[in-house]
């Protein structure tokens, strides 16, 4: 049995050379929330040296808010936003011979298009051309996701290792204290119940079903390279490698 670990990279925690050993896919902030040429450059290096698959994580262009608070833009300056974001990140990624495995939206645009029909509708419809030969990153049973396979567009279910969930399969918001799970043997058991049962505990103790294709572990969590590095020893006990 596999499963893909995947890790946001890019945004400015200078920790990508620890992190990428534990993984088996990147998102690297393009220009949005974070990033420029240089910061984009130097993941896609480590990416390659580490034999991690390579995607965008476009964004609102909200650097000041790091993409986590929604824009009230119109769908012509979001399309000018996540254009000129991929198109920066295809540049980077021709100038090492890569292609794009997938897109996944970063923070509070990832959010809005997980819940909202129209939003995702317009996403959508942004980034249709760019994924003819990648796969896109959503939620379980999110509108997103929905879209997408009606648009014929590969998906990956993701799940986060480190992040509780609410009893509407939502991430419990950062604003509060219990969003996020530190402990690593914690993780390990969110991660396997995930795995095993398609189901999740949400943090007010009730199941609910949840399918997962790849994890997410955030690359600016406090202690991520000691959540990383234990989730793959423990899923290697279990007989669960790691890769995409």
């Amino acid at each position: 049995m596999k499963i893909d670990v995947n890790c946001d990279v890019g945004e400015g925690m200078n920790n990508e050379h620890l992190i990428m050993p534990f993984i088996s896919s990147c998102s690297i902030a393009c220009g949005g929330h974070f990033g420029d040429k240089k910061t984009i450059d130097k993941s896609i290096q480590l990416a390659v040296e580490n034999n991690v698959f390579i995607g965008a994580h476009p964004s609102f262009p909200d650097k000041s808010n790091f993409g986590r608070k929604i824009l009230d833009i119109s769908e012509e300056a979001l399309k000018e936003s996540i254009e000129g974001q991929l198109e920066l990140f295809l540049v980077c990624m021709a100038n090492f011979n890569q292609k794009m495995h997938h897109i996944k939206p970063h923070g509070a645009l990832y959010n809005l298009i997980a819940t909202d029909k129209k939003e995702a509708q317009k996403f959508i419809r942004i980034i249709k051309k760019y994924v003819k030969d990648c796969f896109l990153y959503v939620p379980y049973a999110s509108e997103i996701a929905t879209i997408a396979l009606a648009h014929q567009i590969k998906i990956k279910y993701e799940a986060f290792a480190d992040r509780n969930y609410n009893e509407d399969a939502s991430l419990v918001s950062r604003d509060h204290e219990n969003a996020l799970i530190l402990n690593p043997k914690k993780v390990v058991e969110h991660v396997l119940h995930i795995i095993k049962m398609n189901k999740v505990k949400t943090f007010s103790g009730i199941v609910k079903e949840l399918k997962a294709d790849t994890f997410c572990v955030h690359g600016d969590t406090e202690n991520v390279i000691e959540i990383a590095s234990f989730l793959m020893d423990e899923l290697k006990k279990k007989g669960i490698a790691i890769e995409s």
